[in-house]
């Protein structure tokens, strides 16, 4: 059975759990890391030495990164599910996974630990001002590209979906303003009609402030 480390509000440890669910791959989980501490004990930099979660120990093999996980998962479990069989697919799953990661990922993670894990009188403005512009630009940019596609793959959800997915529901809970993004929202919708993503991502609910953020960590693991 793989072993996952990490807490749930952790977006990057929502991606991982999301695809197992997915996979229908039995798993287990141990909290570690934010409140629950444990990434700096010497076991655990053992198998990450950055000290970051999610981790994950699948039968001899021990993974960090959950992008590099996710692709574990795809290309070993049910073939095809979340890893498009075909070359053109393929390309367009990594090709928006990789986008996610690069250019949406740090102007939403900016947003998160300023709006969310920061007190009021620690903010860094600036740099929420110039992440609310980011994230907007990307946001408008994606939105071009599923108006004219099913998926971010293009006919089949993938890999590539979870990842966008997690990082889009995180940004559409955010206290700022945002662009109009029709066909994001209604392919939001449609991972909302997905049990994995309700039990993995939904289930987690989306903190307002430090405080808030702080009991649901402690509520949901």
């Amino acid at each position: 059975m793989i072993t996952v480390w990490g807490r749930r509000n952790s977006v990057n440890v929502q991606k991982v759990l999301w695809a197992l669910e997915e996979l229908d791959i039995a798993y287990t989980r141990e909290n570690v890391g934010g409140s629950f501490g444990g990434n700096r004990d010497a076991d655990f930099l053992a198998m990450n030495p950055m000290g970051l979660v999610p981790v994950i120990r699948d039968g001899d093999v021990t993974m960090f990164e959950s992008n590099a996980i996710l692709r574990w998962l795809a290309a070993r479990y049910r073939a095809g599910v979340l890893r498009p069989s075909d070359p053109k697919g393929l390309a367009m799953a990594e090709q928006w996974m990789e986008w996610a990661q690069v250019n949406f990922s740090p102007a939403v993670g900016t947003l998160q630990m300023n709006l969310v894990r920061t007190l009021p009188e620690s903010r860094d403005h600036a740099a929420v001002t110039a992440a609310t512009t980011r994230a907007a630009e990307l946001a408008t940019l994606a939105d071009r590209w599923i108006a004219r596609h099913d998926w971010f793959a293009g006919h089949d959800f993938s890999f590539a979906d979870i990842v966008m997915g997690a990082l889009f529901w995180r940004y559409k809970g955010l206290a700022i303003e945002r662009p109009a993004t029709a066909h994001l929202d209604e392919w939001l919708d449609a991972l909302q009609e997905r049990d994995p993503f309700r039990r993995t991502v939904m289930a987690v609910p989306r903190a307002r402030d430090l405080a808030d953020w702080n009991r649901i960590e402690k509520e949901t693991g």
